[in-house]
């Protein structure tokens, strides 16, 4: 995973596993990285599916995350308009991920855009604060729950 910023307000990431690839655009109109860090901490915390929307200003970007045990299924939806239905969506990647690889790639993606551009630096292109409260609430949540799926028996 990787979250380029493309321009003041525009960002674009890009998922791709060993089968497939997809470049998304998110703008800054909404909070599409809070919002996909706290999907991914709703996984982790136990719920079975979670979501998270990109807006690209009419289309939409629709991260849908199911999770099953300790896997997750992942499937990103190319929307026309954001409100509607996950049906009238055209799936543009989709993967079968532990949920400790898919929270590993999303901690390492915002870590290495914290590293490239500073968070000062991520302010002035984004236009919003880099969603730091939200990456670390997920990287101490994974951390806690590594950690308690190690002390298991």
């Amino acid at each position: 995973m990787t979250w380029t910023l493309d321009g003041h307000g525009w960002a674009g990431c890009t998922v791709e596993d060993h089968q497939a690839k997809a470049e998304l655009t998110a703008s800054y109109i909404t909070s599409a990285p809070e919002e996909l860090l706290t999907a991914l901490s709703r996984l982790v915390a136990g719920q079975t599916e979670t979501r998270a929307q990109f807006e690209a200003e009419p289309t939409a970007y629709r991260w849908i995350f199911y999770r099953e045990g300790d896997d997750s299924w992942v499937r990103v939806l190319e929307l026309r308009h954001g409100s509607d239905h996950d049906n009238k969506g055209t799936e543009i990647w989709s993967a079968h991920l532990s949920i400790d690889a898919l929270v590993r790639a999303a901690v390492r993606c915002f870590d290495e855009v914290a590293r490239s551009y500073g968070e000062s630096g991520y302010r002035g292109k984004w236009g919003e604060h880099f969603p730091r409260t939200e990456l670390e609430a997920l990287r101490n949540l994974w951390h806690s729950h590594r950690r308690r799926d190690d002390a298991q028996p």
